[in-house]
């Protein structure tokens, strides 16, 4: 580091940064030897390491964030922010994790899981794949214009849970990242998937917010699309007529569409409704619970318009999941529930069928909208599909577990993928955080579903 970067930067001197990537590995890690990493790891439950057998507690007895290798990488300030963007090394060969709160709630034993420490545990632990953590409810929320950019160009990004409420702006309150400026970053990161930007994993609270961020997407495409008098290259007007008459039916559905839990309470009436993508759930979920496969609902039992169920059955029938296909051949799946709150089915199946609309009236356009104000549209995804749900006793208690949030590329026609979890498969069923239980072994990562899953959805989403 020269002269000039030092008095810059003098807390990144103090705290020594590691400005090449890897902790484990002699000669570094990129993204080839992460990506062959995680794939030895799942290739078996059985194999030992490859990685040398260096603690990852060695220079950092208590595994926390911002005390020492290999979790020096805490982007708090603006100053960090800047010096991560002068050394590209770092983030292109990193993940990104978000934290929107300190913490993902209390587990049995009274303890704050930051849940962040274990994903970065175990992409360390399995992959030698370094993380770098923003966390937005105490440093706020930086420039977007730079923020998207840095983290798209990265491994993954990682959006993590916590204790708010998606439906309750004001239970944002005391965090330096507001409801709103969260639901914008997630809005961003979904717009941001292109063949050259990471996958994002958001998980549990994430998993929520993007819920949000769909249908708060979809009506913001709607208003754009009605509010359009004109396109250039459209001289008579049939591209922006035929976006409008499909924006119309989308508004329609969503302004009557309603929302109902299975003892028969309606929780929302419409689109705009606060509670019309994530209400409370029926129970609250805490422990392990097993996956099973979504179960398209019947029209005449559930009132959901036929056309959505429909919608999402072919989505189902031409995308692949990964996790629904893990249940397949993972004898089973459990992984561990950390929620009160749950993403509507409703919401999900309405947003899958609006996107799909919206692709496919772009299809034969997109030469004209790309140049136009609606050229924001063609970053939409194409297909949302719900991957799994959660029962207890026989009866199911969220739906809507996982999503796959799919973009079909216009020209090469290649899929890209994304995934929300409301399941944590960070973490074990003790629901304990690496420093303050005995951090597993490679052994028992192995055997885990959580981390195998976890591993799985970044070796899918490095491949696109």
């Amino acid at each position: 580091m020269s002269t000039s970067e030092t008095s810059q930067f003098p807390e990144h001197n103090n705290t020594n940064w590691r400005l090449k990537p890897g902790y484990l590995s002699q000669g570094g890690s990129e993204f080839e030897s992460i990506h062959i990493l995680l794939g030895r790891f799942l290739a078996d439950r059985h194999s030992p390491s490859p990685l040398n057998n260096k603690s990852l507690l060695a220079d950092n007895s208590l595994f926390n964030w911002g005390i020492g290798k290999p979790l020096e990488k805490v982007i708090d300030s603006q100053e960090t922010f800047e010096y991560l963007m002068s050394n590209p090394q770092l983030f292109r060969n990193a993940i990104t994790i978000i934290e929107p709160w300190e913490h993902v709630g209390h587990n049995p034993h009274g303890e704050d899981v930051r849940a962040s420490i274990n994903v970065a545990y175990l992409v360390q632990k399995i992959a030698d794949c370094d993380s770098i953590l923003f966390p937005l409810w105490s440093s706020g929320l930086f420039n977007l214009d730079q923020l998207i950019p840095v983290i798209s160009s990265g491994l993954a990004i990682v959006m993590e849970g916590g204790d708010p409420s998606v439906r309750n702006p004001d239970s944002f309150a005391g965090s330096n990242c507001s409801h709103r400026e969260m639901v914008k970053l997630t809005e961003q990161i979904l717009l941001a998937r292109t063949p050259t930007s990471a996958p994002a994993l958001f998980i549990c609270l994430g998993h929520q917010l993007a819920a949000q961020a769909h249908i708060s997407l979809i009506r913001q495409a709607v208003e754009a699309v009605l509010g359009l008098d004109a396109l250039t290259s459209d001289p008579n007007g049939k591209a922006l007529r035929i976006l409008k008459r499909t924006c119309e039916k989308i508004q329609a559905v969503g302004s009557s569409l309603t929302v109902k839990k299975k003892n028969g309470r309606i929780v929302a009436d419409n689109w705009e409704h606060p509670e019309f993508a994530v209400a409370e759930n029926e129970a609250k979920e805490l422990g392990d619970r097993q996956l099973q496969h979504y179960q398209s609902p019947d029209h005449e039992n559930s009132g959901i318009p036929e056309p959505l169920i429909l919608a999402h059955e072919v989505t189902a029938d031409e995308h692949e999941g990964v996790i629904d296909t893990s249940i397949e051949y993972e004898r089973e799946l459990n992984i561990a529930m950390f929620h009160s709150d749950e993403v509507n089915e409703e919401a999900i199946l309405f947003a899958n069928w609006a996107y799909r609309l919206i692709h496919d009236a772009l299809i034969p356009y997109r030469h004209i909208v790309a140049n136009s104000p609606l050229s924001w549209l063609i970053k939409l995804p194409d297909a949302i599909e719900i991957l799994c749900s959660t029962a207890e006793n026989g009866e199911v208690v969220t739906e809507c577990s996982a999503t796959c949030i799919n973009y079909k590329d216009f020209e090469s026609k290649e899929v890209r993928r994304s995934f929300t979890c409301q399941f944590h498969p960070e973490l074990l069923s003790d629901l304990r955080v690496v420093g303050l239980r005995q951090p597993p072994s490679y052994g028992e990562l192995k055997v885990d579903d959580g981390a195998r899953l976890f591993a799985r959805l970044l070796y899918a989403g490095m491949q696109e």
